[in-house]
C-alpha cells in the first residue's frame, strides 16, 4: 500500500539518523542536523531548537523573509498543492494552529484539524487509543503533522520513537519546548534589530544593524513558559555575533528552571542575570519579552492569585525604558501589557505574530522539500 511504501522511505531516513541501527532516535542524536543544505530539512521531524545549526537558522530566516515578500506581493503560491497538513492539538491553541493552517494554505496546500482536548472533535483518546496510533492513522491521509500535547516529552516520543511515517512538528509539549515559537521569536529579534550571526553570510543586511551587547529581558512566568525555555536555549546556541545577556525577571516561585540555565551555561558567549525588579531589568535592554502567568499550569488557585499581575508593562515603564527597546509577547496576554502600549512603535508583538506565519511557511516548505 501507499502507507507501506511511505513507511519504508521514512525508516530508511530514520536508520540513517541512528547510524544504521534500529534503535529509537533521541533529540541528542539530531543536534545541529538541520543545516544550510535543504536536503537536511527534507522529511525531518522538528521537535527541539537544538536540531538547528547556525547555518540552518540563517537558511530558515532567509526563507522566511522570502515568504514575507511572496505573501505581500502575490498572497502565496502553489508549491504545496495537493499536500495535506494534520493539525492535531490536545491543548487549546489559536495563534499556533491558525498560523500553521494559514501557512499551509498560502503555499497551496490544505489541512485537517483534530481537536484532541476535552470536549474536542476526536473520539480516539476517549476510546483509549494511544497517541502513537492516532498519529500513525492520521498520517495515512496527510504529509506532515503539527502536534501539541500537554505531557512534556510526548511529541518527541511520537516523532522519534520509530512508529511514525511522516515528519512531526512540535507545537508545544506541556512545559517542555515550543520550537517554532522560539524560531519566530528569534527571527523577530534578528529582523527588527539587525542582529548578525557568526556564520558565512550571517552579517545583517538591515540598513541599521545592531552593535554591542544584545540584552534580552525575559519577564513573567519563566517556570511554566515553554516559549521562554526554547527561546533561551535557541538564543544561547545560535552563535549571535554579539555578547548575549539574558536577564530573567520573575516572581520567586516562577523563576527560570535550573535545567534551562544549566543548558545556557554551556555557551561562553551567553551571560545570565537574575532580577525581580522590572524597572531595573529593562535598563539598557534591547528586548523586553513578556509572558503571562499561566493559570492553567497551577494546581492550587491560591498560588496563582498570589502571583498574577506581578508585573504590568504600561506607559510609565515605557517612558523610562530605552527608546529603541522592542516589546515582545507570545500572546495571549491577560493584563501583563496594558493596551495603551499597543500604539507605541516599540510594541512589536503583532508584527511578531505575523512573522509566525512566515516562519512556519518556511518550515513547511523546507520539511516538505520545496523551499
Amino acid at each position: 500500500t501507499i502507507c507501506d511504501l511511505l513507511t519504508i522511505g521514512y525508516h530508511s531516513i530514520h536508520h540513517i539518523m541512528t547510524d544504521g541501527n534500529s534503535t529509537t532516535t533521541t533529540v541528542a542524536d539530531l543536534t545541529n542536523k538541520l543545516t544550510s543544505d535543504p536536503k537536511t530539512w527534507k522529511n525531518s521531524p522538528l521537535v527541539s531548537v537544538t536540531q538547528i545549526s547556525t547555518s540552518g537558522l540563517l537558511t530558515l530566516f532567509e526563507t522566511a523573509q522570502s515568504m514575507r515578500s511572496l505573501v505581500r506581493t502575490n498572497g502565496g503560491d502553489n508549491r504545496l498543492q495537493h499536500r495535506v497538513l494534520a493539525s492535531v492539538f490536545y491543548e487549546a491553541s489559536t495563534r499556533t494552529s491558525c498560523s500553521f493552517q494559514a501557512a499551509m494554505m498560502r503555499l497551496g496546500g490544505t489541512f485537517i484539524h483534530v481537536d484532541g482536548g476535552k470536549g474536542g472533535n476526536t473520539s480516539a483518546s476517549k476510546k483509549g487509543e494511544t497517541l502513537e496510533d492516532t498519529i500513525r492513522c492520521l498520517e495515512c491521509y496527510t504529509d506532515v503533522t503539527v502536534l501539541r500535547h500537554p505531557i512534556t516529552g510526548s511529541v518527541q516520543r511520537v516523532a522519534l520513537g520509530g512508529g511514525t511515517v511522516k515528519p512531526v512538528i512540535n507545537a508545544g509539549d506541556g512545559v517542555g519546548e515550543h520550537p517554532t515559537q522560539a524560531l519566530l521569536d528569534t527571527f523577530t529579534i534578528w529582523d527588527e534589530l539587525g542582529v548578525s550571526l557568526d556564520v558565512a553570510g550571517g552579517d545583517s543586511k538591515n540598513a541599521k544593524t545592531h552593535e554591542g551587547q544584545l540584552i534580552i529581558v525575559l519577564l513573567g512566568d519563566l517556570k511554566h513558559g515553554r516559549t521562554v525555555h526554547s527561546l533561551a536555549k535557541l538564543l544561547a546556541r545560535s552563535s549571535i555575533k554579539h555578547e548575549l545577556v539574558l536577564r530573567y525577571c520573575a516572581p520567586p516561585s516562577l523563576e527560570m528552571p535550573s535545567h534551562v540555565k544549566e543548558y545556557v551555561e554551556k555557551f561562553p558567549n551567553a551571560k545570565q542575570e537574575q532580577y525581580t525588579d522590572m524597572g531595573e531589568a529593562v535598563k539598557g535592554a534591547n528586548v523586553l519579552y513578556v509572558t503571562r502567568v499561566q493559570k492553567e499550569r497551577f494546581e492550587n488557585a491560591d498560588d496563582y492569585e498570589n502571583v498574577k499581575g506581578a508585573y504590568v508593562v504600561d506607559t510609565a515603564l515605557m517612558e523610562s525604558a530605552p527608546s529603541d527597546m522592542i516589546v515582545m509577547h507570545p500572546l495571549p496576554r491577560v493584563d501583563e501589557i496594558s493596551t495603551e502600549v499597543d500604539s507605541d512603535p516599540r510594541a512589536c508583538y503583532f508584527r511578531q505574530m505575523e512573522n509566525g506565519m512566515f516562519v512556519r511557511m518556511a518550515i513547511l516548505a523546507l520539511i516538505l522539500g520545496t523551499p
